[in-house]
């Protein structure tokens, strides 16, 4: 039995509406003066990334644009960014955009700081120490990397996703305006919102921590759900429940906004601390085999999961069921899952995304050996069963 639980996240959150005016005063704090700003192209034809410059040369400070970021970023993404960024010797970088630009400033934080490639530090626990400070300014409400310990990539080579968790992972400043959300489209701000959402339900109904299965002389990033990771994520799942649907049918509604990117960052503190589980590792090898975006397919397998697991959770599933509006009884968080699916153009079927039924064995058998967030589940779990589940998906 483990008695110790612990709490991590960003060294510092800047939160609100405009803050992203206080970029020059947040990175005087970490004493940055070259800063490698990881983006994409769309920011750039936005005008976002050519503000962010501006606002950093105001404070004086040099910067050299990555944008060649791209959503479920490949691991050689990462090799292409160090190559980039090492001439120029950044004393900071900086990840501009959804969980994908983010992940891959943090990764490429890692290896300017330490060397080697990417596949190196997969897995958990395999950074070394600090890396390059990381400042991450997210333009969605979802993956909540910029509070988390966790970088998720695509292994084009294996046709699966694979990530690395480590608490040096962890950005030295969170900068999050929710403002920059108001130009996210439905579809992104759909995805976005309900990944969300499964990181705080993960996290809200993960294995406690006194009995968190961690192997003897192994150590985790994870360690279970306990009470201040139960707070925030708690918190995440009303903010999704009064929100999403009004943030993706109408975004320019600001409260909307507001809700749906505090959602994200609390939900970013509460899995990055309890774990994320089976919803997780199924959507790996879907990921990995389809064009699917990471939230896509962790919302439309999270009901489906959430029903496997209600005999290990009925309490916290009624509570679930509450804060998304519906009456408190276990089985009414799945169908409130569901319906919010449906409300906001979430595919309901592995079948919709292009999966073929002669898959499934094998995503199981690959989602199978990801032990490190299947031992987070509250409900163990064997190949069959995650066939089982994929099958009443598809």
């Amino acid at each position: 039995m483990h008695t110790v639980w612990t709490f991590h996240s960003a060294a510092s959150l800047v939160y609100g509406p405009g803050s992203l005016d206080r970029l020059g005063e947040s990175l005087r704090t970490i004493a940055a003066r070259r800063v490698f700003l990881v983006t994409d192209a769309i920011l750039k034809k936005l005008g976002l990334v050519d503000r962010v410059v501006a606002l950093l040369r105001a404070a004086s400070v040099e910067c050299q644009v990555f944008d060649e970021g791209r959503a479920e970023p490949a691991l050689h993404l990462v090799e292409r960014a160090v190559a980039v960024a090492q001439p120029f010797a950044p004393d900071a970088v900086i990840g501009l955009g959804g969980g994908s630009n983010m992940d891959v400033a943090k990764f490429t934080a890692v290896l300017l700081r330490h060397g080697g490639r990417p596949h190196d530090y997969l897995g958990d626990g395999k950074i070394p120490g600090p890396t390059v400070p990381v400042v991450c300014i997210p333009t969605t409400a979802g993956t909540g990397s910029e509070v988390s310990g966790a970088a998720a990539f695509t292994d084009t080579d294996r046709r699966v996703k694979v990530g690395s968790l480590s608490n040096w992972l962890r950005p030295a400043i969170a900068l999050v305006d929710p403002d920059l959300t108001l130009s996210c489209p439905p579809k992104v701000t759909a995805d976005s919102g309900i990944d969300a959402l499964t990181h705080a339900v993960e996290a809200y109904t993960a294995v406690d921590f006194a009995d968190f299965p961690l192997p003897a002389g192994e150590r985790s990033v994870y360690q279970g759900r306990h009470p201040l990771s139960d707070l925030t994520a708690g918190r995440a799942i009303e903010l999704v429940g009064q929100h999403l649907v009004n943030a993706v049918r109408d975004g320019s509604d600001r409260t909307a906004r507001d809700g749906m990117m505090l959602a994200a960052t609390l939900a970013g503190m509460a899995f990055s601390n309890s774990g994320v589980a089976l919803v997780h590792a199924l959507e790996y090898p879907v990921g990995g085999a389809t064009d699917c975006s990471h939230g896509e397919g962790n919302g439309l397998l999270l009901p489906h999961v959430m029903q496997f697991n209600l005999p290990a959770r009925r309490a916290e599933f009624a509570r679930i069921a509450g804060c998304l509006g519906a009456k408190p009884e276990a089985e009414e968080a799945v169908a409130a899952v569901f319906r919010l699916q449906e409300a906001i153009g979430i595919p309901r079927r592995l079948r919709d995304l292009s999966v073929r039924e002669e898959q499934l064995p094998d995503f199981a058998e690959k989602a199978f050996a990801l032990q490190r967030m299947l031992r987070v589940n509250p409900r163990p779990v064997t190949v069959e069963s995650l066939l089982g589940i994929y099958q009443s998906a598809y």
